[in-house]
């Protein structure tokens, strides 16, 4: 390990990759009561790190492996980084990208004259395809991030963030999908300023390298979310690992809407748009801010990667305010009686809403969901408690993801009078949330696999510009045929989480 640092003084990455600027996030810096600075890694010719790293291993090829070509896995930086290495370095190059790839990735690829072949889900069956096409071709494979002149590649970042710096940062905050990155920057800092925090951020649905360090081995995880497709790992690197053992401080873990809400901060600051895994880190150092009370403190966040998909601004917008906690999402119960609505309104005051949806309803009380700003979680606090003073009885549905995917965008009401004639005559409506792979069919695909004796009862999808389709289903079922319904979900392959129990489901859809 301890030759890496030579190895990043003579990585050779500058004949494709640009030095980017260490940038002062003024509006962040303010609002954190800190000195934010941001690496700019975002501004690369292939707007992500990704291309030292690949360039750096594809350097150091023997003039016959650069006539056999090479190999890669990727669903988007990395392919880019290998695509753009090999035009410079003139080789044949063949990127396994998965079927879900977003096609303005497919098109970036193909734009930089590499061959794309689309096999597979997920990242994990496209490495084993590459890996496959790698011995049968004779073209050599570029890990994306468990290489020695990978890893020292991305090591440059920290040598040009030391020359940058006129005296040593508090900490330097880097987004950690294998660890290549991290591995790189931690091997630099930590031999030359030794007192700097490394700090890793993962997402906390996809967070390997957490486990792994807590229980000193590798740790492969079941399944990864996808929303940071950049850092979707499930396991990490051998190589990268021990020198994240050796080197990395502590991690982090955010929440997809700390993401969002980091994607807006850098925009606020920069008028640049950041992918998720490109906002990790910002959102990481401001939840270390908060958690250890840093103040007065320099620190460093690597945005890493610009490569965003337009389709999925939308979904950014919605979850950043939620991310930032300016926004939270109630079940208020008001009486179905003249007047009550006025009183709530009167009530909430001059606050801004986000969203208000009412229907009338039977019985003597309605449900209202409601979408309200506030000013941090005090504020959410001392709402609720106003709320249930004046009569309004109010569930909290800020962090249920069933309300913020689904419920906010769906048409509310109850089962019609025929189906609920079924669930008193042995049925029940059974609520299920499903993640599938957001390919060409995908969605047709689970409709045609359900029962022919299952009645759908509710279905909601939406297209959320990611590499992951969500739904939620209801469906009607007999009590005897529960196991059998339990085993297909089972079956089907899909991450699934059942939501019939959960309240908001109940307050506003259930039978």
């Amino acid at each position: 390990m301890d030759d890496y640092l030579q190895r990043i003084l003579r990585a050779r990455v500058y004949d494709v990759a640009d030095e980017t600027p260490l940038e002062l996030a003024k509006n962040l810096s303010q609002r954190l009561n800190n000195q934010i600075w941001l690496k700019r890694e975002d501004l690369q010719p292939v707007f992500s790190f990704k291309i030292r790293g690949a360039y750096n291993r594809m350097a150091h090829l023997t003039h016959r492996e650069l006539n056999q070509g090479v190999i890669a896995s990727s669903a988007g930086n990395h392919a880019q980084g290998v695509a753009l290495s090999a035009a410079k370095l003139n080789c044949r190059a063949v990127i396994v990208m998965p079927i879900t790839t977003p096609l303005v990735k497919i098109k970036a690829v193909e734009a930089l004259n590499a061959e794309v072949i689309l096999f597979g889900d997920n990242y994990d069956e496209s490495y084993t395809e590459a890996k496959k096409r790698s011995e049968e071709e004779g073209l050599t494979f570029i890990h994306p991030f468990d290489d020695p002149d990978v890893i020292a590649g991305q090591g440059t970042i920290a040598m040009e963030i030391l020359r940058q710096c006129k005296e040593a940062p508090n900490a330097i905050y880097v987004a950690v999908g294998g660890g290549g990155l991290i591995a790189g920057i931690a091997a630099y800092v930590k031999n030359l300023w030794p007192q700097v925090e490394i700090i890793g951020v993962e997402p906390i649905d996809a967070d390997a390298m957490s486990k792994s360090l807590i229980e000193n081995r590798r740790v492969e995880l079941k399944q990864v979310g996808l929303f940071a497709d950049g850092v979707a790992v499930r396991k990490v690197g051998e190589k990268t690992f021990e020198l994240a053992k050796k080197y990395v401080d502590h991690m982090v873990t955010v929440s997809t809407d700390e993401i969002c809400a980091a994607i807006k901060d850098v925009f606020e600051d920069t008028r640049s748009i950041l992918e998720p895994a490109g906002a990790l880190a910002i959102a990481g150092m401001k939840s270390d801010i908060a958690m250890k009370k840093r103040t007065g403190e320099k620190l460093i966040a690597v945005a890493c990667g610009a490569n965003m998909n337009f389709e999925r601004l939308r979904f950014v917008a919605e979850r950043a305010e939620l991310g930032e906690e300016k926004e939270a999402i109630f079940a208020i119960e008001i009486p179905e009686s003249p007047g009550s609505l006025k009183k709530l309104c009167e009530k909430l005051g001059d606050r801004s809403l986000t969203e208000f949806s009412y229907r009338m309803a039977d019985g003597t009380k309605a449900q209202i969901f409601i979408g309200i700003e506030v000013d941090g979680p005090d504020d959410q606090n001392n709402l609720i408690e106003e709320l249930e003073k004046g009569s309004f009885p109010c569930s909290d549905l800020t962090k249920d993801e069933l309300s913020k995917l689904h419920l906010r965008h769906m048409v509310g009401g109850r089962l019609p009078s025929s189906a609920r004639n079924l669930c008193k005559k042995g049925y029940r409506e059974l609520f299920y949330r499903f993640e599938f792979p957001e390919r060409p069919g995908a969605l047709m695909e689970f409709v045609k696999s359900l029962h022919l004796g299952w009645s759908i009862s509710i279905f909601h999808y939406r297209n959320h510009g990611a590499d992951v389709g969500r739904i939620v289903v209801g469906v009607l079922v007999k009590e005897d045929a529960i196991d059998e319904w339990l085993e297909f979900i089972n079956s089907v392959g899909y991450p699934n989480h059942e939501e019939t129990n959960n309240p908001a489901y109940q307050l506003f859809l259930g039978a």
